[in-house]
């Protein structure tokens, strides 16, 4: 019987092609934003790390995060040694991988004990605008669609993988960015600019025609309007943290053992929860991204 191959999300031959003509130093501001929110993190954990590794296909950016840090390119296979490192740090690359719990499961195994790993990644609800328009278009230029943007993971999934690959004290959050542009084809300039055009392994790969850009354009500037006559884009960023097991964690008691309730430790009043409560991921204000910014397409 033949061995089963896993399937493939990326042609990892394309997204490094891409990101090898990345313009960072015109597009690089979510990843400055993403480097910021972990510096943040960081400075939270009452610890000094002395062998950091980060999983980066952008060091340019990301070396800034902690002095001395080994920088370890996202291949399928990260050179990264067992138990080598009290911090690794897998930084926007996640999104793209085809077997993301692989990657954590090699950045735990590179972790020493009562090491730390944190994450960033794109979101679930990264450019779910341009996806709709995207599909709408083609659906109408083409009678059918195609994947063009890939497919990325709740925050509740992610959050998943750090049990499944065995870190600690494991916590996920979400941030997200709203970015306006003049229009969708300025959008995807920037994306191309990023590295982060569409690289599936099931893309279509026959040219599009004129047609369907321009009709996705429209689309997108009718259902996602911005001040000013532009439009508006979603980056969701979504942050992992889990700690590799040793013996002075603090463990978890079992469902029903508490002895005493937050209300009383706070000294407030306790309200139930009405039934149709809702809670949503922290936001932030909207960033604006000047014409000029947005390199031309070559």
């Amino acid at each position: 019987m033949p061995a089963q191959t896993q399937p493939r999300l990326t042609d990892a031959a394309s997204l490094a092609a891409r990101r090898a003509r990345a313009r960072m130093d015109k597009a690089g501001f979510l990843h400055e934003d993403a480097l910021f929110e972990l510096q943040e993190r960081l400075q939270d954990v009452n610890r000094t790390f002395t062998a950091p590794a980060i999983v980066t296909a952008f060091p340019e950016i990301w070396v800034k995060l902690t002095p001395g840090a080994r920088i370890v390119p996202p291949q399928e296979v990260l050179d990264l040694e067992a138990s080598a490192h009290d911090l690794v740090v897998h930084a926007m690359a996640l999104h793209w991988a085809d077997d993301p719990v692989g990657q954590i499961v090699q950045c735990r195994r590179a972790l020493r004990p009562d090491g730390l790993f944190l994450a960033v990644s794109f979101g679930g609800d990264t450019l779910m605008e341009l996806r709709g328009a995207l599909a709408e278009a083609e659906a109408e230029v083409l009678g059918g669609i195609s994947p063009r943007v890939a497919p990325m993971a709740e925050i509740r999934d992610m959050g998943a993988l750090l049990q499944r690959a065995g870190l600690a004290l494991p916590v996920a959050d979400a941030l997200r960015r709203r970015v306006t542009y003049r229009d969708a084809l300025a959008l995807m300039r920037d994306l191309r600019a990023m590295g982060e055009t569409n690289v599936l392994a099931d893309r279509h790969r026959a040219i599009p025609p004129r047609t369907l850009f321009a009709r996705a354009a429209e689309i997108y500037a009718n259902r996602h309007p911005a001040e000013e006559n532009r439009i508006q884009a979603t980056f969701e960023f979504v942050f992992l943290a889990g700690w590799a097991p040793h013996d002075s964690q603090q463990q978890p008691l079992r469902p029903g053992t508490a002895t005493s309730r937050l209300a009383d430790a706070l000294n407030v009043p306790e309200f139930p929860a009405p039934s149709d409560a809702t809670f949503d991921e922290a936001s932030n204000p909207v960033h604006d991204r000047p014409d000029d910014e947005s390199p031309d397409s070559k």
